[in-house]
């Protein structure tokens, strides 16, 4: 399935009172948020604020306890992850969720067998379009010299620069990050940085993210989670000197304590 054209200022994702409890805690609660085609947001928050779950419940990986996500106005909130694939929709992972045995290019082949490739058991490397697009993504990834290496003799730096050309293999509308700087050292977080930077503008980048770093050098605007909800969201500058989210990682004062089950 072909995923649909965005247009600039289009709504392309959107999530309208979202909330997850696991027993009697509640790590989303009744979240909602518009991201436009094209935007790099980034989503940020102390840790079990409710980030990666928020991220689970889009790329469809859980399931709502309440609420709804649009994707190009289509309500996914039933469909499966490789329904929202289809749609355009991709992602890395906040824990590495790569197949060491396999080579670089043979990681990307899987990530990009969606689009009609055949069987990952028939060969490819004969088929000149198939080894080029594997080529074209290994580059943007700064892999283009390690694609016959096994993903085991990677460095982890190496190996989330994978996680970024699986995420973006299948040309997706939007794209989810979680964590890809987590374990990198600092000149493997700036190499990070200007991959992410260097996305085509027409991807839509939905990050989560601790080091500040890359989310003020990527983030257009910035949503902020703490406790399961939201509790502000902006531009850069305006995050920066908000008054509660700097209580909120300064920890000077004490926020809203968790939501329980009643």
């Amino acid at each position: 399935m072909n995923s649909p054209v965005s247009k600039k200022d289009e709504e392309i994702l959107k999530i309208e009172e979202i909330s997850k409890w696991f027993g009697g805690i509640c790590a989303v609660n009744k979240v909602s948020m518009a991201i436009q085609a094209g935007e790099k947001r980034a989503l940020i928050g102390p840790n079990g604020a409710g980030k990666t779950t928020l991220f689970n419940l889009i790329a469809g990986t859980m399931r709502t306890n309440e609420g709804k996500i649009f994707f190009f106005e289509k309500d996914v909130t039933r469909k499966s992850v490789r329904a929202r694939a289809a749609l355009g929709l991709g992602r890395s992972y906040q824990i590495s969720n790569l197949f060491l045995s396999l080579t670089v290019e043979e990681s990307l082949f899987l990530s990009i067998k969606g689009n009609g490739f055949p069987s990952p058991l028939q060969p490819w490397k004969s088929d000149t379009q198939k080894k080029d697009k594997i080529m074209r993504v290994a580059q943007k990834v700064g892999l283009t010299e390690n694609v016959s290496i096994a993903v085991k003799e990677l460095s982890h730096g190496q190996q989330r620069q994978l996680e970024l050309g699986m995420a973006i293999a299948n040309n997706p509308k939007v794209v989810l990050l979680d964590e890809p700087a987590a374990g990198l050292s600092a000149l493997e977080r700036k190499n990070m940085l200007d991959l992410i930077k260097n996305l085509e503008r027409e991807v839509t980048l939905l990050l989560v993210e601790h080091d500040m770093d890359i989310v003020l050098g990527v983030a257009e605007k910035i949503t902020v989670m703490h406790q399961g909800s939201v509790i502000a969201e902006g531009t850069p500058e305006e995050i920066q000197s908000d008054q509660r989210v700097q209580q909120v990682y300064i920890g000077e004062v004490d926020i809203d304590q968790p939501v329980t089950a009643s």
